[in-house]
């Protein structure tokens, strides 16, 4: 299928399509925007718009990148970089339902999926296949680690670690059980990563110190991706609030 551009849409001759991009009524790709092959933008969404940012000059040489196979549902928003020459990126494969939003100098990952009315502030990171519920505000600077499932209207201001659900503000409620199963892993692999969130989560103290004596000795990737992401935690981490069974 050809590149489709509807003709109430506002796509600038300067940004960059991909192969069989649709492009619906009413939305505007700007200049700075550069969509992967297959993205869907629907009506009303804005790509490319400038960082929301006071100090901003919009003579800025910055971007928005939008995987291929994408699809950015009605009236979503995505900001381009507040940095010359850099981007907002989304992962091949992502789904942004109506009314989301990813703010300036935001990386996600793959097959990221937002609710309607989810809201990235700037600078969030979101690793592959993390799911954001409805009306759920993440904070500037935040991870989201792989495979995190995120509750409907949740405020969250701390990092959530890979694998994890969180809800209401920053309440770490267990792993995304249902979410492991579906990515078929093994069950002596979903068994480590749960040892392993109970060993980091099993104490008051700083959880950084705990995943990284534990990962020198696990056998699996994931188990490992779930503990190499504590060390790369500037912000505080969600924790759950009771300490798991052991």
């Amino acid at each position: 299928m050809p590149t489709t551009i509807h003709s109430s849409a506002t796509v600038d001759p300067a940004a960059e399509l991909g192969d069989d991009v649709l492009i619906g009524p009413h939305a505007v790709v700007t200049k700075w925007a550069r969509l992967g092959a297959g993205v869907i933008v629907h009506p009303g969404a804005v790509v490319g718009g400038d960082p929301q940012y006071l100090g901003f000059d919009a003579e800025t040489a910055s971007y928005v990148e939008v995987g291929p196979g994408s699809v950015l549902r009605e009236h979503v928003t995505i900001n381009r970089s507040m940095y010359a020459g850099k981007a907002t990126r989304l992962g091949a494969r992502c789904f942004f339902m109506a009314g989301s939003h990813a703010g300036h100098d935001c990386e996600v990952a793959d097959d990221v999926v937002l609710a309607n009315n989810a809201m990235l502030a700037g600078h969030v990171e979101v690793g592959a296949k993390t799911f954001v519920g409805g009306g759920a505000g993440i904070h500037q600077f935040c991870r989201l680690g792989e495979g995190v499932m995120i509750a409907g209207l949740a405020r969250i201001t701390q990092d959530v670690a890979p694998f994890c659900l969180s809800a209401e503000r920053d309440d770490l409620t267990g792993l995304n059980l249902v979410g492991l199963k579906r990515r078929q892993w093994s069950q002596a692999v979903i068994a480590e990563i749960k040892t392993a969130y109970r060993h980091v989560f099993g104490a008051t103290t700083n959880p950084k110190p705990r995943a990284a004596a534990l990962l020198e000795t696990v056998q699996s990737d994931q188990a490992r991706t779930f503990l190499e992401f504590f060390a790369g935690s500037q912000r505080p981490i969600a924790r759950p609030r009771s300490r798991p069974n052991r």
